[in-house]
C-alpha cells in the first residue's frame, strides 16, 4: 500500500512539474512594430520643398499595437535655422491609417538640404522612425493660378434656414495648383482676403489634392444651418442673420502665389 501511494505521489510530482515546465517554455505573443511606408515626401515624392509654400507629406501606417503618437522631424542638415517638430495625436488608437499633411514652409526658412524623421510609437512602446533626405528650396513659379467661377448666387441673393448655397468653377495653373479654400465670410469681420482661412470663416470647401495638377473642377455647397461645415475635417459652423460673401482663393505649388476671386455677396434672413 506504502508502494502505490509513493508511486502515486510521484507521478503527481511529475505531472506538476511538466505542467510547470510547459508554462515556463510558453512566450507570450509578441507585437510587431510598426510599420510606415513614406509614399509622399514634397509634392508627387519630389523630396523637395519651396519656401513660402506647403511640403505633402503623405505615409501608410500599419500598427498591430494600435497607433499612440505621429511624430514629424525636419531640421536642417548644415547652418540652416528653420526646425519643425510637431506630434499629432488625431490617429490614436488606429491599427491603420493614411497619413496626409500639408506643412507650411515660412518665408525665414532657408534653402540647402534637410532631414526627415517620421516616428510612430504604439500603445505598448514600440517605436519605428521611418527618414527622408529633403531639399529646400526658393519657389520657382512666378505665375498665379487663375480662377473662373461659372456658377454662382445672384448679387445679395437672399437664403433662409435649410436652403442651399452653392458655388462651381475651376482653377488653373501654369505648372502645379498647391491648394483651395472657398469661404463663407460674414461681412462684418472685416477680414483681408489673404486673412480668411478656416479657422475664421464657414468653410464650403478646402482642398489640397488635385488628380491633374494643372486645373481642378470644383463645385461647394452648404447648407443654410448646417451644424458642421466641409472642412477637412469638419468643424462646428455658426450661423448669424447678416450679410455674408463667398470667397475662392487659391495658390500654386511651387511658388505659393496666391489667387483671390471677387466677392459673391449674399444676404442669411
Amino acid at each position: 500500500m506504502n508502494a502505490k501511494l509513493k508511486l502515486i505521489g510521484i507521478l503527481f510530482l511529475a505531472g506538476v512539474f511538466s505542467v510547470s515546465s510547459c508554462k515556463k517554455d510558453e512566450k507570450e505573443p509578441t507585437v510587431a512594430k510598426p510599420q510606415i511606408t513614406l509614399s509622399e515626401v514634397g509634392l508627387e515624392n519630389s523630396k523637395i520643398g519651396y519656401i513660402s509654400s506647403d511640403l505633402h507629406l503623405e505615409a501608410d501606417i500599419v500598427a498591430e499595437g494600435k497607433i499612440n503618437t505621429v511624430k514629424v522631424e525636419i531640421y536642417p542638415e548644415g547652418s540652416g535655422t528653420w526646425e519643425f517638430d510637431t506630434t499629432y495625436t488625431e490617429f490614436s488608437g488606429l491599427k491603420n491609417t493614411i497619413f496626409h499633411k500639408h506643412i507650411d514652409i515660412p518665408l525665414t526658412a532657408d534653402t540647402g538640404n534637410y532631414h526627415l524623421h517620421f516616428i510612430v510609437i504604439d500603445m505598448l512602446g514600440n517605436e519605428t522612425v521611418a527618414e527622408s533626405e529633403l531639399k529646400i528650396m526658393q519657389p520657382t513659379d512666378t505665375v498665379a493660378p487663375i480662377i473662373t467661377v461659372t456658377l454662382s448666387p445672384t448679387e445679395n441673393q437672399s437664403f433662409v434656414d435649410g436652403q442651399t448655397i452653392t458655388i462651381t468653377g475651376n482653377l488653373t495653373d501654369d505648372q502645379a495648383l498647391g491648394g483651395v479654400y472657398i469661404a463663407l465670410v460674414r461681412a462684418d469681420q472685416n477680414l483681408t482676403d489673404a486673412e480668411i482661412n478656416s479657422t475664421n470663416t464657414i468653410t464650403l470647401l478646402h482642398n489640397q489634392n488635385f488628380i491633374s495638377p494643372t486645373s481642378y473642377s470644383f463645385t461647394a455647397s452648404i447648407n443654410v444651418g448646417a451644424t458642421m461645415d466641409n472642412n477637412n475635417p469638419p468643424k462646428p459652423a455658426t450661423w448669424t442673420p447678416d450679410n455674408y460673401y463667398i470667397l475662392v482663393k487659391c495658390k500654386d505649388a511651387f511658388g505659393g502665389n496666391w489667387t483671390f476671386s471677387n466677392h459673391y455677396n449674399i444676404v442669411l434672413n
